[in-house]
C-alpha cells in the first residue's frame, strides 16, 4: 500500500475523504435546519454548512469576568473553544414533496462562504396550502459530487382564508446557552413543544445575549459564535428541523440592553447586529410581517429595534419604536383583514405592568404617547389580543383604559425567570407567575363556534394557566 493510500485512509477515519488531486474534506450540518416564514404557498428553508457533526463538547470553556467594566481577552482560536461549531464551505440543495409522495422538486446546488457564516436559505414556492410536507436538505463539499451529509425535515403549510381549521402554535422568549435548564441537550421546553403536534412556533427575541459572558459577543465572530452553539443542542436541532418557525429580534441578540440605532457593542457595529440577525434565521423582505391562518386565525410579527427613536428621547408624537411606516401597515392590515382572531405578536410588551425602571416598551412611561395610540386602536377591535416577549416572567393582564389583554409567555427556562415578584401583583393581572415555560395558543370552533385557548406551561410540559376567549 503506498504513502498516499495510508494517508487517505488516516484522513477517511477522522471523517474526511481524499477527492481527486486535492484534499476536499466532508462537509456536516450540526445546526440541523430551520423551516421559516411558511404561508399557504411558500416556505424559507435554512441551513448552515459546518466541519464536525457536533459541536466541540471538548473544547477549552470561556472565563470572562461577570463585570461588564472589564474588557473581556481577545480570544485567538474560536474554534478551539467548548461548543464551538466551525463553519466550511460547500454547497446545499434541497428536495421537498408532498407526504402523499407526490412528484419530487429538487434545487439547484447553492455555494455557501464565509460570507454568510456558511448559511443557506432557500425559498421554497408554488406550495399547497394547508399541505403536510417533507424535505430533505443535502450538504456536500465544494468541488466534490459526493452527498456527504443529509437532514430530514417535515412542516405544514397554512390553510387558506376560507378554509376553518384547527391551529395550534406556541411562543416563546429569552434564551441562551448558560441558562439552558439541560446541560447536554439544550433547554428542555423543545421537547415538550414538538410533543404538541404545532402547526408554528415564534420566537419573540432575546434569542441569544451578546452583552452576557462566556463570551461578551463584543465583535461579529463572537455573536455568530453563539448563534450557532446554541442551535447545535439536540433539543433546538430536533425540534427545528420539524417544525416551522417564526422569528423576531429584540434588543440582546442586536446589540445589548435596550438598544437602538446608531449604537455600538464593543466592536460590533448596529448594522452588523440587523444582518447578523437575518443571516441565522430564515428570513423574507421585512423583518414586519402579517401571517393568514385559515379563517380564524390572522398574526402580526412587528419589528422592535429598526425604527424606534432612542429611549433617552423625551415623549410626544414623534418618538417611536415601531416608525410611521410599520405603523401606518399594522393599522392597515388589521382593518383589512377578516380572521376571527387578530393576534399580535411583540418582541416587547404594549401592556405589561412592567418593573419600574425601564423605559424600552410601550409598557414604559417613556413611550406613554405611541402607546396609548396603539393600545387604543387595538381595543377597538373585536377579537384581537397581544401577546409578547422580552419579560422573564408569565402573565395575564387586562389595560384598564383600553380594555387591551396581553399574553406574556415567560422565559425559556426558570433559572432564567426574574425581575418581577408575585408581590407585585396588579388589578391588571388576571395570571402571574415568575417562572420559565411557554405559552400555547390553539384556535378551534366547539359546535361551530371558535374559540381560542391559551395556556401558559412549565419547563417539564405542565399547565400552569388556561384562559379560554370566545369569538365574539
Amino acid at each position: 500500500m503506498s504513502r498516499l493510500q495510508n494517508y487517505a485512509i488516516a484522513l477517511s477515519t477522522l471523517g474526511f475523504a481524499l477527492i481527486g488531486a486535492g484534499n476536499v474534506y466532508a462537509v456536516e450540518m450540526a445546526n440541523g435546519i430551520k423551516i421559516g416564514e411558511v404561508n399557504s404557498t411558500s416556505a424559507i428553508i435554512w441551513t448552515r454548512l459546518t466541519k464536525h457533526a457536533e459541536r466541540n463538547i471538548d473544547g477549552k470553556p470561556f472565563t470572562d469576568s461577570k463585570d461588564k467594566r472589564v474588557k473581556p481577552k481577545p480570544v485567538k482560536d474560536i474554534d478551539a473553544m467548548e461548543a464551538a461549531v466551525p463553519g466550511v464551505q460547500g454547497e446545499v440543495r434541497v428536495t421537498w414533496s408532498t407526504t402523499k409522495r407526490d412528484a419530487r422538486s429538487t434545487s439547484e446546488w447553492k455555494k455557501v462562504t464565509a460570507k454568510t457564516d456558511f448559511t443557506s436559505q432557500l425559498k421554497l414556492k408554488d406550495l399547497l396550502p394547508g399541505t403536510q410536507y417533507r424535505v430533505l436538505v443535502e450538504g456536500r463539499a465544494t468541488g466534490s459530487d459526493k452527498v456527504s451529509c443529509k437532514v430530514q425535515g417535515s412542516f405544514r403549510t397554512a390553510p387558506t382564508a376560507t378554509q376553518a381549521a384547527p391551529i395550534n402554535f406556541t411562543v416563546v422568549t429569552g434564551q441562551d446557552y448558560p441558562r439552558r435548564d439541560d446541560l447536554a441537550n439544550g433547554h428542555k421546553i423543545y421537547p415538550h413543544m414538538k410533543g404538541l403536534d404545532l402547526n408554528f412556533f415564534v420566537h419573540t427575541g432575546d434569542i441569544e445575549y451578546y452583552d452576557k459572558p462566556n463570551p461578551w459577543a463584543v465583535n461579529q465572530a463572537l455573536a455568530r459564535f453563539k448563534w450557532n452553539r446554541l442551535y447545535s443542542m439536540p433539543n433546538q436541532r430536533d425540534f427545528h428541523n420539524h417544525t416551522s418557525s417564526y422569528f423576531i429580534k429584540d434588543d440582546h441578540d442586536t446589540l445589548k440592553n435596550d438598544s437602538w440605532p446608531g449604537q455600538t457593542y464593543g466592536d460590533l457595529t448596529w448594522e452588523q447586529g440587523l444582518n447578523i440577525f437575518r443571516e441565522q434565521v430564515p428570513m423574507g423582505e421585512k423583518t414586519y410581517r402579517t401571517i393568514r391562518w385559515g379563517k380564524d386565525l390572522q398574526i402580526w410579527l412587528v419589528e422592535g429595534r429598526d425604527f424606534r427613536s432612542p429611549n433617552n428621547m423625551p415623549d410626544g408624537p414623534d418618538k417611536t419604536i415601531w416608525g410611521e411606516e410599520q405603523k401606518a401597515w399594522f393599522y392597515k392590515t388589521v382593518k383589512e383583514s377578516d380572521a376571527t382572531f387578530r393576534i399580535l405578536i411583540s418582541p416587547t410588551p404594549v401592556v405589561g405592568p412592567d418593573r419600574g425602571g425601564k423605559n424600552d416598551n410601550h409598557a414604559n412611561k417613556g413611550f406613554t404617547h405611541e402607546g396609548d395610540e396603539i393600545r387604543a386602536f387595538i381595543g377597538k377591535q373585536k377579537n384581537m389580543f397581544v401577546v409578547c416577549g422580552d419579560r422573564h416572567w408569565q402573565y395575564v393582564s387586562v389595560d384598564p383604559k383600553s380594555g387591551v389583554r396581553e399574553y406574556s409567555c415567560g422565559p425559556t427556562s426558570d433559572k432564567h425567570a426574574s425581575g418581577f415578584s408575585e408581590r407585585n401583583r396588579s388589578d391588571m393581572h388576571q395570571y402571574l407567575k415568575i417562572k420559565g415555560g411557554f405559552l400555547s395558543v390553539s384556535i378551534e370552533r366547539v359546535n361551530g363556534t371558535p374559540k381560542a385557548t391559551f395556556r401558559h406551561y412549565s419547563t417539564s410540559g405542565k399547565v400552569y394557566n388556561e384562559d379560554v376567549q370566545t369569538a365574539k
